[in-house]
C-alpha cells in the first residue's frame, strides 16, 4: 500500500468567483450550483504528492477548495499518495463521506474509474477520455499547448544565445503538447533558434536532485533559458538557473516554470514566467454538471481560451516582449491552428529539428 497523508479537511463556506471552463469541443461559463443546495456535500481530493509543490498538486488542490467552496461542501485533501494503487485512498475518502472526488493523476485513471462504477461515487480522472461514463467519469484534458506557445515568443524574443532548453520530468502527453507549442511559438520569432530537449527520469516528478543536474547540462549546451516543466522537479531546476554560470553569449539565464507562481520563493530573480494551470473552473463545473444530471457526458479542456490556461505577467519580461506575446495572443484567437498538438517526444523532437 502507498504511502497516503490525509493533510488537511475544512469548511469551505466562501463562494469562489465563476471562471471559464470548456466541456467537449465548446467553451463555457462555469455554472456554479448555489451554495447549501447541491447534491456534493464532500469533496475529495487525491494526489501523488505534496500540495505545497507550487504546481500540479498545489494547483489541484487549489481547484477542490475553490469547488467546494462554490457551493458550500467541505474538502478532504489527501496529498502524498505515490503513483501506486491509489483504491485504499479513494476508498477512505469514500468512508470519511466524500461524494465527488478528484484523481489529481493519468495514472490513478484506470483505478478511479473502477471505484466509481463500483460506488455510485463521480470521479475526476486525467488524459483517460475513453474512461468517460455519464454520471461516473469525466476526463479532463490540459492543452497547453497555447500558453506554451507564449512562453515560446517571450523565450525567443529574449534569448541572446539562440539557444532554448526544455527539460521534463517524464515521458508525459501533457508536457509534450506544452514542448510542441513552445517550439512553435519561439520558431514564429526566430525560425533559426536552437532547442536542448532533456528527460530527467521516468515518472520523477518530485525529484529536485535530477531535475538540478539535467537543467544543469542544458545550461552548458548553450540554453540561456529554459522551459522547465517538473512538479517538484522544478524546484531543482530552478535552482539550476539560479546557480549557473551563463553559456556563452548570455550575462544570464532565465527559467520559465509552469502550472504553478514560483515567484514568491524567486529570491535570485530569475522566474521570467510560467505557463500557468487553473483548475478551479473545472472541478466548479463538474460540480454543477453533476447536480444537472449530465456529468460524465462529455470531458472538460482547459485551455487559454477559457481561462484553464495563462501566462505569468513578471517585471522580468522586456516591453518588446511583452508586445510579441499580445501580438502572439491575437494570433491564436485568430487561427487557433497554428498551434501545434504533439503528444509524443518523438512528434516535438521532429518539430524542434532534434535527431
Amino acid at each position: 500500500m502507498t504511502h497516503r497523508s490525509l493533510r488537511s479537511r475544512a469548511a469551505v463556506l466562501a463562494v469562489a468567483a465563476a471562471s471559464m471552463v470548456v466541456g467537449g469541443s465548446l467553451s463555457v461559463t462555469a455554472q456554479s450550483t448555489a451554495p447549501g443546495t447541491s447534491t456534493v456535500t464532500r469533496v475529495g481530493y487525491v494526489a501523488p504528492e505534496k500540495a505545497t509543490d507550487m504546481g500540479w498538486n498545489q494547483q489541484g488542490a487549489a481547484g477542490a477548495t475553490e469547488a467546494a467552496a462554490s457551493v458550500g461542501a467541505e474538502v478532504d485533501i489527501a496529498d502524498e499518495a505515490g503513483y501506486g494503487d491509489v483504491a485504499p485512498v479513494l476508498r477512505q475518502l469514500q468512508d470519511d463521506g466524500a461524494n465527488f472526488i478528484v484523481a489529481q493523476a493519468s495514472g490513478y485513471a484506470e483505478t478511479a474509474s473502477q471505484f466509481a462504477a463500483e460506488s455510485g461515487i463521480p470521479v475526476i480522472v486525467f488524459d483517460a477520455p475513453q474512461l468517460t461514463a455519464p454520471g461516473l467519469v469525466a476526463d479532463v484534458l490540459t492543452n497547453a499547448g497555447p500558453g506554451a506557445y507564449l512562453a515560446g515568443v517571450l523565450a525567443a524574443t529574449m534569448s541572446t544565445t539562440g539557444t532554448l532548453g526544455m527539460v521534463i520530468s517524464a515521458d508525459t502527453p501533457s508536457w509534450h503538447k506544452a514542448n510542441g507549442g513552445f517550439v512553435a511559438g519561439a520558431q514564429s520569432v526566430n525560425p533559426d533558434i536552437k532547442f536542448l530537449l532533456a528527460q530527467t527520469g521516468q515518472d520523477a516528478y518530485g525529484d529536485a536532485d535530477l531535475g538540478k543536474l539535467t537543467t544543469e547540462q542544458v545550461i552548458a549546451g548553450g540554453a540561456d533559458i529554459v522551459f522547465g516543466q517538473g512538479d517538484g522537479a522544478s524546484f531543482g531546476m530552478m535552482q539550476a538557473v539560479e546557480t549557473a554560470t551563463p553559456p556563452a553569449g548570455a550575462d544570464k539565464v532565465w527559467f520559465i516554470d509552469v502550472i504553478g507562481d514560483k515567484t514568491s520563493i524567486d529570491t535570485k530573480d530569475v522566474l521570467l514566467s510560467s505557463v500557468l494551470w487553473n483548475f478551479g473552473g473545472t472541478y466548479t463545473q463538474a460540480i454543477a454538471d453533476i447536480d444537472a444530471g449530465t456529468f460524465g457526458t462529455t470531458g472538460y479542456v482547459q485551455d487559454v481560451s477559457n481561462g484553464g490556461i495563462s501566462l505569468l505577467e513578471t517585471d522580468n519580461i522586456t516591453p518588446e516582449a511583452m508586445a510579441a506575446v499580445e501580438t502572439a495572443k491575437a494570433a491564436i484567437a485568430a487561427d487557433p491552428s497554428i498551434v501545434p498538438v504533439t503528444t509524443t517526444m518523438d512528434e516535438v523532437k521532429a518539430l524542434a529539428g532534434i535527431s
